[in-house]
């Protein structure tokens, strides 16, 4: 139980800091603000210093392929869409309950608009108790909660194709002019994945690729959709404007920027969504970047591309592959949709909030899972089947 009496004698001083903080960071604003025009006259060069330097810069910078101060009108949504989504959720294996394994749970949902066809919402389990699921990542020294929520991943993605094709087979015995989205929560660039063993990623990455290159093959956009993004791949372009030397050479001039702050950073902790907080107007994206992270040489052609949106309520950070990037009309269209569907979920994708609270797994439904588990060990003949002491103490208080 929290003493909120005690929290609040804790918490004395942080209005205080917080005041101090809010004064700084509009002062790193004003400051990103000025680097931004300058660099927007400097764009090529820039843009050719980057590239040039590549191999020497020890940030990761994204590259601009519009101007910089692009501010786009995003167009009025075709009346008949559909949109899909999925998301996932998961129950984590427990020593101490009736057994070891662990669930996924994939949210599905399929919203048809403008076409008198009923929307699709459910969720697909997974159990997981064999001991090669449970215990195949302790080889790379990969946890088994972190292997489990790996796996989510690549099955939302496969999961997600899989919705699509057959939304594309419904819509070629409707109408083949019905546009089509497939929207995922959170980034398209699965930065985790440089941090593992070869032979770990080659069975989470490939099943991810192969579902894109099902989509790209049907002509059905894919959309990372991230809310209060923290990414600074954007602003850190501003740092080749900011270095004080003729040439972006960290290694040289700057090779200990774990230990200390580099010059150009005068920035941090600033992040993307500030350049644009102040000059897009609700419904305009920003330009587009092509990201720069290490994991996305092994893409192929799904290399992402990103752009920011002022969606009404908040600057969104888009993540769309190569191929949709790449052509304007699927672009304009891909973000029409996304903008209809922030608009009817009042601040937030409704497909992407259907799909969260169908994977979500309450306390109610961990209750249940639990008990067909137990009823499913005794059929099988299995005794004294039960949580251990100590779970069971904590449900409860003697005190």
């Amino acid at each position: 139980m929290l003493d909120l009496t005690k929290l609040a004698k804790a918490m004395q001083g942080i209005s205080q800091h917080l005041t101090l903080e809010a004064a700084a960071s509009r002062q790193r604003v004003e400051l990103a603000q000025e680097l931004f025009a300058d660099a927007c006259t400097q764009q090529a060069e820039l843009v050719e210093k980057q590239h040039k330097w590549r191999d020497r810069i020890l940030f990761s910078i994204a590259t601009p392929v519009e101007p910089l101060d692009t501010a786009v009108d995003i167009p009025i949504p075709p009346a008949v869409h559909t949109v899909i989504a999925t998301d996932g959720s998961q129950i984590a294996p427990n020593q101490h309950e009736i057994a070891y394994c662990y669930l996924l749970n994939i949210g599905r949902v399929v919203l048809h608009y403008g076409q008198n066809r009923q929307p699709l919402l459910d969720s697909l389990p997974e159990v997981f108790y064999r001991p090669e699921d449970l215990y195949i990542s302790r080889q790379w020294g990969i946890r088994t909660e972190e292997w489990m929520g790996y796996c989510r991943t690549a099955a939302e993605a496969t999961i997600l194709a899989e919705l699509a094709l057959t939304g594309a087979r419904s819509r070629e015995q409707v109408s083949s002019s019905v546009p089509l989205l497939a929207m995922v929560d959170g980034s398209l660039i699965y930065w985790f994945l440089e941090q593992l063993p070869l032979e770990a990623r080659d069975r989470i990455l490939p099943p991810i690729l192969d579902a894109w290159d099902q989509l790209k093959e049907a002509g059905i956009p894919i959309m990372g959709y991230l809310s209060a993004s923290r990414s600074g791949e954007a602003i850190n372009f501003l740092r080749l404007q900011a270095c004080p030397h003729e040439n972006p050479d960290c290694v040289t001039y700057c090779p200990n920027l774990v230990v200390e702050k580099a010059p150009c950073q005068m920035l941090d902790p600033l992040r993307d969504i500030a350049l644009w907080t102040f000059t897009l107007k609700p419904g305009q994206r920003s330009a587009l970047w092509r990201s720069s992270h290490r994991i996305l040489d092994l893409y192929g052609c799904h290399s992402v591309y990103f752009c920011y949106v002022h969606v009404g309520t908040e600057i969104a950070r888009i993540e769309v592959p190569a191929w949709v990037a790449e052509n304007t009309e699927l672009l304009d269209q891909s973000l029409s949709l996304m903008l209809a569907q922030v608009q009817k979920g009042y601040g937030y994708p409704v497909a992407l909030a259907e799909a969260h609270n169908q994977a979500v797994v309450r306390g109610g439904d961990r209750a249940r899972f639990f008990t067909l588990l137990e009823q499913q060990m005794i059929k099988a003949g299995l005794r004294n089947v039960g949580i251990s002491y100590k779970e069971a103490r904590k449900r409860g208080s003697i005190a």
